[in-house]
Order: structure tokens, then C-alpha cells, then sequence
């Protein structure tokens, strides 16, 4: 599993194969293959993107994200926490995702993709939440940016209440949002004895 997830800069990643997942692709190049599933976690500029949504969207790609998101995608599937998609051999889970900046109302997402015999979860821009305490990944995509997202020190505690086997660091590298690799090392030196850090290489 982790040999297909692939970063595509700051806080966007895309799983190879079948099926062919982005998640909030943002400022990246188009693709040779359009998408299976595009999974759009809110409405933040660095996070949807209709542009480059286009770009990787195909005829029969299905868009999920949230009520608000939906708005600028025509016909997305509009999803809420707790909902269960399968496409191909992959089950897709929505899950809360919040934090002072993202209210809890506002139904942003995050994801558990089960696929593999992994159950892959996707943060996305929230806090610790309660409702970690559900989640069991085998491999946690956790933010590291402190700008609308986990600090460092979020980060932590959110590894240490999930115990995946597998952290990969996300939301830095761009120069204008997020954090930056001193980041995604920081949280590699905290977290390294509990479970393996992977700091990705960006691909486009």
C-alpha cells in the first residue's frame, strides 16, 4: 500500500492503481490518467482547487466532499461524517474533521480508505478530535503545517491516540501555505518510536 501513495505537494496526494484516488489536489500538473474518486476534504483554496480538479476529472470520476464543496463541483457527492463509499475495491469513510478555524458544523471531512488490507486515514485540516478515538489506521496522513491545521505538537498527540503503524507528514512544502520540512522532521524525531515516519518526495 504505501508504494502507492504518492505526494503531490503540500497537502495533495494521489493513490496509484485501481482505483485511481487524488486527494485536494492543488497546483498540480495534468495527469496522463483521469481519476477514479476525487476526495475534496473542504472548501479552503489550498485544498479545493477547480482548476485543478479539471485536470484530473473524467467523465466517469466521482467527486465526494462536503455540502459547501459540493456547490462548485457539478454533480458531486455531497457526503457528511460517517458515510461509507465504495468504488472499485476500494471502501472510502468520511470522517469529522475540525478545529477552531474549521467548525464542527461545517461538516469538513476527513477519509479512511480501506484498501489492501490497509486502512489509510487522511486527516485532513482538523485538531485531536473524540472521535480518533474510533480510528484504528494502519497509516495516518497527519498535517504539520500549524496554519489552519495540527502544530507539531497536535500532531503528536494525534499519532499517539491513533497508533498507526505508518505516519506520513503533510500540509508544508509550499511556500506560501503550511509548514516546512523542519516541520515534517520535527514530528519524524517526536514520533519516530512509535511508529515508522515516511517524508514523502513530492511527484507531479
Amino acid at each position: 500500500m504505501l508504494e502507492r501513495i504518492e505526494w503531490l505537494g503540500h497537502a495533495s496526494f494521489r493513490i496509484v492503481g485501481a482505483p485511481l484516488i487524488y486527494i485536494d489536489p492543488w497546483r498540480i500538473t495534468r495527469p496522463d490518467h483521469s481519476a477514479d474518486v476525487i476526495l475534496i476534504s473542504h472548501d479552503h483554496f489550498d485544498h479545493c482547487s477547480p482548476a485543478d480538479v479539471e485536470k484530473v476529472r473524467g467523465a466517469q470520476s466521482v467527486i465526494i466532499t462536503n455540502r459547501v464543496t459540493a456547490t462548485h463541483f457539478e454533480g458531486a457527492t455531497i457526503a457528511r461524517p460517517w458515510q461509507v463509499f465504495n468504488v472499485g475495491r476500494a471502501s472510502i469513510r468520511t470522517v469529522p474533521a475540525y478545529n477552531d478555524q474549521h467548525p464542527q458544523a461545517f461538516e469538513c471531512l476527513g477519509f479512511v480508505i480501506s484498501l489492501d488490507h490497509y486502512d489509510l486515514y487522511y486527516v485532513g485540516d482538523s485538531g485531536v478530535i473524540p472521535e480518533m478515538e474510533k480510528l484504528h489506521p494502519d497509516i495516518v496522513i497527519v498535517p504539520v503545517g500549524g496554519t489552519h491545521s495540527m502544530t507539531i505538537n497536535d500532531a503528536v498527540k494525534a499519532v499517539r491516540q491513533l497508533r498507526p503503524r505508518y505516519v506520513i507528514p503533510s500540509h508544508w512544502g509550499s511556500p506560501s501555505e503550511g509548514g516546512t520540512r523542519l516541520d515534517a522532521q520535527a514530528l519524524a524525531q517526536e514520533v519516530g518510536s512509535l511508529a515508522e515516519v515516511i517524508i514523502p518526495q513530492q511527484v507531479r
